[in-house]
């Protein structure tokens, strides 16, 4: 259990850490921002409070590139700092937007214009980490649950994902707690890795397979035991307790769909496994939260 709990730690640990960020000031603000796009106009950029601020650089020069809100719409501010930087050959600015997909394509197209030699076919990755507390129910189909009872589970995930070489794909952490009730007197605690593949992917929703492959489960059941001596019946309870580390590969389904700055998520677990026993029953194991980035 402890070794388990800190490899845990450690992937989570090296999962957090930040890649690639310098010290740059600007207007007499120091920022620390991400390199998206490197050649002779840089693309810089990070999420700075709750607003994704980005930023120009040219030689020494650097200048943010704003969109303020005003009573008459958005002044559009970063398309007169675009133009001034690339005074020597503009592009298509007119139709850039102020979002990271819109300015990579324009920083890249405006790099490849003045400088031949120019490899535009390098992407950086973009790393980011959102954690989804979540609620739902399960009837534990991998247990001897004779009665079918439907559990309250409740825990976290966190989700690994990179936004720009592997937006279909990503790895969860779930921690997942199984609460016993009067009709099936079982505990479990779980910690599992999980890929997920978006096999639907939009601006506001994705729809994914997700597939449980490694899991660390410790758990706890009382039951029953009867015994019969000298013509008496005695009925006692014991309990049962431990935890195993398994490949199970089980898979499900589920769906996120956005919601303010963070997805609302639904997921339908462990629908069918390989390689483990269920009790026969069909599954129950349905999990809704609400996820937002770290």
């Amino acid at each position: 259990m402890k070794r388990l709990l800190l490899i845990f730690g450690f992937v989570i640990a090296s999962c957090a850490f930040t890649f690639g960020q310098q010290q740059y000031t600007v207007d007499g603000q120091t920022y620390s921002l991400k390199t998206e796009v490197e050649g002779t106009i840089q693309l810089l950029w990070n999420t700075i409070g709750e607003d994704y601020r980005y930023f120009i650089k040219k030689g020494n020069d650097i200048a943010e590139l704003k969109n303020t809100r005003s009573e008459n719409g958005y002044s559009e501010e970063y398309k007169d700092v675009l133009k001034l930087f690339t005074n020597d050959s503009p592009g298509d600015i007119d139709n850039t937007k102020l979002t990271l997909a819109s300015l990579k394509k324009y920083f890249r197209s405006y790099n490849k214009r003045v400088d031949p030699s120019y490899d535009d076919s390098i992407e950086n990755i973009e790393i980011k980490l959102r954690l989804g507390p979540f609620a739902g129910v399960s009837n534990a189909i991998f247990t001897q649950n004779e009665s079918n009872a439907i559990l309250f589970a409740a825990g976290a995930d966190l989700e690994v994902v990179d936004e720009v070489k592997l937006r279909r794909h990503s790895v969860v952490l779930r921690f997942k707690q199984t609460f016993e009730n009067s009709e099936f007197s079982y505990n479990a605690s779980q910690f599992s890795l999980n890929y997920r593949f978006k096999f639907v992917k939009t601006e506001n929703v994705d729809v994914f397979v997700n597939g449980k492959f490694v899991a660390y489960t410790y758990s706890t059941r009382d039951f029953e035991v009867t015994t019969m001596n000298n013509g008496i019946t005695t009925t006692r309870i014991e309990s049962a307790s431990g935890g195993d580390i398994n490949a199970p590969a089980t898979f499900g389904l589920g769906t996120d769909v956005k919601l303010g700055k963070g997805q609302l998520f639904f997921t339908y677990n462990d629908i069918f496994g390989l390689g483990v026993d269920s009790n026969g029953e069909f599954p129950l194991d349905i999990s809704v939260g609400y996820k937002f980035g770290l």
